[in-house]
């Protein structure tokens, strides 16, 4: 019956007909084999997302994404290990994966000037906000969260440095703190003999001579990157082991155990390098701080 069709029908029959083949096959069998493969032991928690649930079965995270410990007003909770920070969304949305896409070279603040009509032009430059946290976590873990290039208040040690010639040459006819807006008190009080103002709104800072001041913070600072840093996706439910001992005592002190004991729960939640020699070893934030709370549970 074919054969008497002209040649165009029977090549559009011929693609319709592996058209319906591929759509089965691909369609139907391949994902049903999928599914019917992640059902078998040892992969159907993993093919769920690693759900993780509490003692009453209340699913209570993801052990493959990260997420905050945080009270109702976003602040920390001083009994439990803290994340590594998130650009994804609001914070660990797995739909809003992402990275804040700034670089080394973004050290200026911007601000809300209430003279415009833009609804919020407030930004903090990726140097403010490292220098925020780090000023943050000091604070909240009682170590020194001193940066270089970031002031003592936890923002951007930057200058606009203005010069009387043509470019940058000439004397100096005046210096602005970029990252302090006024009234604060800049965090410096001269710089080359000309006195530091803070930063108006009207002030153009892209018109001086960009100037990071390093300051007198240590070599190595005593808040590791990953504490500072967001990841390229957001997502990271582990830190690092140095941001994990930086945060032993205060967990210890607030839940009022021996810090060998939360340092021992610290190992037994820890990762080594991926074949080896991929990597950093790691801590799952969720799991130790399960771990934590099976000792010594909330308070309800």
């Amino acid at each position: 019956m074919f054969a008497r069709l002209p040649g165009w029908a029977r090549s559009h029959l011929a693609a319709l007909r592996i058209l319906l083949v591929f759509t089965v096959v691909c369609g139907l069998a391949y994902p049903l084999a999928l599914l019917a493969v992640a059902q078998l032991p040892g992969l159907h928690d993993r093919a769920d997302g690693s759900l993780v649930t509490d003692a009453r079965g209340r699913t209570v995270g993801s052990a493959l994404i990260g997420q905050s410990f945080t009270d109702g007003d976003g602040n920390p909770i001083p009994r439990y290990f803290q994340s590594r920070p998130s650009a994804a969304g609001d914070g660990y949305d797995p739909t809003s994966t992402s990275a804040s896409n700034l670089g080394p070279e973004d050290v200026v603040d911007t601000f809300d000037d209430p003279a415009t009509r833009d609804a919020d032009e407030t930004r903090q430059s990726l140097l403010t906000q490292v220098c925020a946290r780090s000023h943050d976590i000091g604070a909240f873990d009682g170590v020194d969260g001193r940066r270089p290039y970031c002031t003592a208040g936890g923002v951007g040690a930057v200058l606009a440095v203005y010069h009387a010639g043509p470019g940058y040459t000439g004397p100096i006819t005046r210096v602005i703190s970029v990252d302090e807006l006024c009234p604060a008190k800049p965090f410096l009080t001269t710089y080359d003999g000309t006195p530091v103002s803070c930063r108006t709104l009207g002030d153009d800072v892209a018109a001086g001579r960009q100037v990071l001041v390093r300051g007198d913070a240590p070599a190595r600072p005593a808040v590791p990157a990953d504490a500072v840093t967001a990841s390229g996706s957001g997502l990271d439910p582990q830190i690092s082991t140095a941001y994990a001992d930086l945060q032993i005592a205060r967990v210890a002190r607030t839940r009022g155990l021996p810090a060998a004991r939360v340092r021992s729960l610290v190992a037994a939640h820890t990762t080594g390098r991926a074949l080896g020699f991929l990597g950093e070893p790691a801590v799952n934030v969720l799991n130790l701080n399960r771990a934590l709370d099976a000792l010594t549970p909330a308070r309800q």
